[in-house]
């Protein structure tokens, strides 16, 4: 009896011991879940734009969910190169974030950078995609791509099309455009839609390539003509416009997407959580009624498809810049 009570005592001290150790093993990893500081997300363009806009819904979500404040940066500059090296430069750790408009890709392919994005940035997920449409001056006698293009090919460089600047998504989808047409067409850069439009509306430049927020007011109003959408499949809130694709120009898809970023190697099990919590956050009933207005998709993809589209994409513009000996300047 004494031995089997020694036994038990024996036994029982073993299972106390193992349970502390235990605990001591899972107290270091439950001091490390993440947060456990502020975090900071960058936007590399200014405030109140639509950019900025879902940085704030995925940081007030964030802070929510996980008790930690997630605060949004703006730093702009260089077309926003800036805030994209410094979160490039950043840590691995996920307390610097990134929030950005396909500009982050566009511009690495037209010009050298501090930063490569496929190997300096680890994509979390592409928040929200839309097509852009085709818009063009009341004037010009044509109501369809195919007549566009037509009209240019009897005139080579003698249409012109403007952008929101060098580089910029819009650039880039209207150079492209008149490369798969085989037509030359002269780019007229402006410091931003709120320049750019005008222009086009007035007459003094022939087309361009506008956001559905932003253009389709100046559409609706007869200010411009909007004669197609840049997708490779038509527009939910735009059934009624072709795709450029459909319209003669097989091949051509352009949208333009704002995405969730973090420095390379942060942890997998980080970049998953901020994943999920960024898909939640999107599909709240406000959010998606908010989208659904703009004329914007939710996204929500995973980071592995994310990452395949944004290697895909900057081999695409990277192409195009050497074919074309597009430059910066």
């Amino acid at each position: 009896m004494a031995d089997s009570h020694t036994t038990n005592i024996v036994c029982a001290a073993a299972g106390v011991a193992l349970s502390i150790a235990l605990l001591c093993a899972a107290a270091p990893a439950n001091a490390q879940a993440y947060p456990q500081r502020p975090v900071r997300i960058i936007v590399n363009v200014s405030a109140g734009g639509g950019v900025d806009s879902l940085a704030r819904i995925a940081a007030q979500h964030y802070s929510g969910v996980w008790g930690q404040p997630f605060v949004v940066d703006n730093r702009t500059g260089a077309g926003g190169s800036i805030g994209v090296e410094i979160v490039a430069k950043a840590a691995p750790d996920g307390y610097t974030l990134l929030v950005s408009s396909s500009t982050v890709i566009t511009n690495a392919a037209l010009r050298p950078q501090n930063f490569d994005p496929v190997r300096d940035l680890l994509p979390v997920t592409k928040l929200t995609s839309n097509p852009y449409i085709l818009a063009v001056t009341p004037s010009l006698p044509v109501t369809n791509v195919k007549e566009l293009i037509a009209l240019a090919k009897t005139k080579p460089g003698g249409l012109s099309y403007a952008s929101a600047g060098v580089g910029s998504i819009v650039h880039m989808g209207a150079e492209l455009l008149t490369v798969l047409a085989g037509v030359p067409m002269t780019h007229v850069p402006y410091k931003g839609v709120a320049d750019a439009y005008p222009a086009v509306a007035s007459g003094q430049v022939d087309w361009i390539i506008g956001s559905p927020i932003s253009a389709l007011p100046l559409i609706k109003a007869g200010r411009m003509r909007g004669i197609a959408v840049t997708s490779a499949t038509r527009s939910k809130a735009l059934p009624e416009l072709p795709t450029v694709a459909e319209s003669g120009v097989p091949g051509y898809d352009v949208v333009a997407w704002f995405g969730m970023f973090a420095p390379a190697r942060v942890p997998p099990e980080v970049i998953a959580n901020l994943n999920a919590e960024a898909k939640r956050a999107l599909q709240t009933p406000q959010v998606a009624h908010r989208m659904e207005i703009e004329g914007t998709d939710i996204v929500g993809n995973s980071p592995q498809e994310f990452a395949v589209e944004v290697k895909a994409e900057f081999e695409k513009w990277r192409d195009l810049v050497r074919k074309t000996g597009m430059k910066s300047q």
